[in-house]
């Protein structure tokens, strides 16, 4: 199935409306992920669930606002799958699909229990954005790289990203960690 990325962004950027940070915000995140999941060769339905959910992965922020006067992680994961399946639904997308972007959704703040590779690049996809936008030091981006980062494309994308402020704060070496990739 062609997924309709593009129709996508457009019901996610109308939802968002008057809200340029979070559209750009959501845009930033869905071309890491593309990336990293292109460049670590996921299977067509893994980089689906990933590219869908790095669409929406913050499309629950404006409900926790309202409901819980916050934006923090806990309110977005709960918050963001309802509405997400609700935007998803004009689409006709699998059933299968829709269930693990909304469990991508329902996660993507949440660093332990990593299920799966499209689960590990959102999360390295939304850090590589967060990083920049709220001016972490390269101190700060370089213990995230450490401690988060797996992919080979992730480490690289934010050695490059970091680089340009201050010099490489994390160098994509051999370090410990799985590699994503169906043989």
């Amino acid at each position: 199935m062609k997924i309709p990325y593009p129709d996508i962004v457009l019901a996610m950027a109308r939802y968002d409306a008057g809200d340029p940070k979070r559209i750009q915000h959501a845009l930033k995140v869905f071309g890491f992920a593309s990336v990293i999941g292109e460049r670590e060769g996921f299977p067509p339905e893994m980089l689906a669930a990933l590219r869908t959910a790095a669409i929406l992965h913050d499309i629950g922020i404006h409900n926790c606002e309202k409901k819980y006067g916050s934006a923090a992680g806990k309110y977005q994961e709960k918050e963001g799958p309802p509405v997400a399946r609700a935007l998803l639904a004009p689409f006709g997308l699998p059933e299968k699909l829709t269930e693990r972007v909304c469990f991508l959704i329902a996660h993507h703040h949440t660093y332990a229990g990593i299920d799966g590779p499209d689960y590990q690049a959102l999360i390295e996809a939304d850090l590589l954005v967060n990083l920049y936008e709220d001016g972490a030091s390269p101190e700060q981006t370089l213990a995230a790289g450490r401690k988060y980062f797996r992919t080979p494309t992730g480490r690289a994308l934010l050695s490059a990203a970091g680089g340009a402020r201050s010099g490489p704060p994390f160098r994509a070496q051999k370090i410990a960690g799985p590699v994503w990739r169906d043989s």
